[in-house]
Parts: C-alpha cells; sequence; structure tokens
C-alpha cells in the first residue's frame, strides 16, 4: 500500500496553510470550507502535521535552536495561550 502522491501532498499541505491564513484574516467561512475540502480526516492530519513539520523547522533553522528547545518553547506558549499552569 502507498501513500498519497507527492502531488497531492502538496495540495493537502497548502490546503492546511490556505485553513490558517483565512482563519487570520477572519475569514472562518472560507477557513470551514477548506477544511471540509479535505476527503478524509487522515489526509487532514497528516497535511498539517507535515505543516507543522515545516514550520519548526524554518523556527529552529532561523533560531538555532534544536528542534526539543523549539517545541519546549511552542509548549509553554500554548500553556500561557489556554491559561494552564506549566507542568
Amino acid at each position: 500500500m502507498t501513500g498519497p502522491s507527492p502531488a497531492r501532498t502538496a495540495e493537502a499541505v497548502q490546503r492546511a496553510a490556505g485553513v490558517i491564513a483565512a482563519r487570520q484574516r477572519g475569514d472562518l467561512d472560507g477557513a470551514e470550507a477548506l477544511l471540509t475540502a479535505f476527503p478524509t480526516a487522515a489526509e487532514q492530519a497528516r497535511a498539517f502535521c507535515l505543516l507543522a513539520e515545516l514550520a519548526l523547522g524554518i523556527l529552529r533553522s532561523q533560531t538555532g535552536q534544536t528542534m526539543d528547545e523549539v517545541v519546549r518553547e511552542l509548549n509553554l506558549l500554548v500553556e500561557q495561550a489556554l491559561g494552564a499552569p506549566p507542568p
């Protein structure tokens, strides 16, 4: 069994980035339309996972941090944003 083609994967990641861009500009209907355009939940999850890996990789290369450091910092920011106490 093979995975999706590179072209299909690229399209899915671009769609995931479009969801985020739409949300940032306040276009919640557009974001929802892009989300529902994913054929399966698994493809949606793969696309957002790859997008996150790419974004974190860019951040890592820009800051010179290790991926573990970037993820640790991200976790702290998520906790702050959600008002959760750190572990």
